[in-house]
């Protein structure tokens, strides 16, 4: 089972944002559908995060299907990331950016919306997709990056549930986002400029509400 590959994902994250939290993935790892509540062992898709409150305690399960476990784990995206990796890469990723980001949410006193969550998980992806790639090739831009994850992929309706509107909404959201750090991240190329982290660090720290605002005051060219 892939948790090595994982556990390389969760220092990929938490390095970039600088994250301090007392708990890893793997300790709150489930990788068997049929060990899921009933009522979810049927749900599509290989990711899911459960979160629950038991006597006013946070109480969370990550989901991450064992066979895409099993492909990540031959196929590292830490040792390359290609097209046969990226699918699994993603979702693995975003499983550890919900993890990730509520348990940074929950030790802070603070609330997360599913908004957020998603923001910040495509956010997570193009980024860690970028540090990926740029490890392979430094002086490269991977351009096509932002239009593939941003413009290319669509809104599977059976994951969803019947909240595409929300994932359309998060995905506006951080492909702006992300357009206007684009800059940033071209300088990383040329010169090894990494000023692009200390903007990200500010932003992963502000509220629900200050992430859209920001976001909706940019002017991306």
């Amino acid at each position: 089972m892939g948790v090595a590959a994982l556990e390389r994902l969760e220092l990929l994250l938490t390095g970039i944002y600088d994250l301090r939290v007392d708990c890893r993935v793997a300790d709150f790892l489930v990788t068997d559908r049929q060990a899921l509540p009933g009522s979810c062992q049927d749900a599509p898709g290989d990711e899911q995060l459960f979160v629950t409150t038991v006597d006013d305690e946070l109480c969370m399960s990550l989901f991450l299907d064992h066979e895409m476990l099993d492909r990540l784990q031959v196929h590292d995206p830490n040792e390359g990331l290609h097209q046969g990796n990226v699918a699994d890469f993603w979702t693995a990723l975003e499983g550890v950016s919900h993890f990730l980001c509520v348990a940074h949410h929950a030790e802070h006193d603070r609330q997360v919306s599913l908004l957020t969550l998603e923001l910040q998980a495509e956010i997570d992806k193009y980024v860690a997709s970028f540090l990926l790639l740029h490890r392979r090739d430094p002086h490269r831009f991977p351009a096509e990056l932002h239009s593939l994850l941003f413009q290319r992929a669509r809104v599977d309706p059976r994951l969803a549930a019947g909240r595409e509107s929300l994932y359309r909404r998060s995905s506006r959201y951080a492909a702006r986002f992300c357009a206007k750090l684009e800059p940033r991240l071209r300088a990383l190329c040329r010169s090894g400029d990494g000023s692009w982290q200390a903007d990200l660090r500010r932003f992963y720290r502000l509220t629900d509400f200050g992430k859209l605002r920001h976001i909706e005051r940019l002017q991306v060219c």
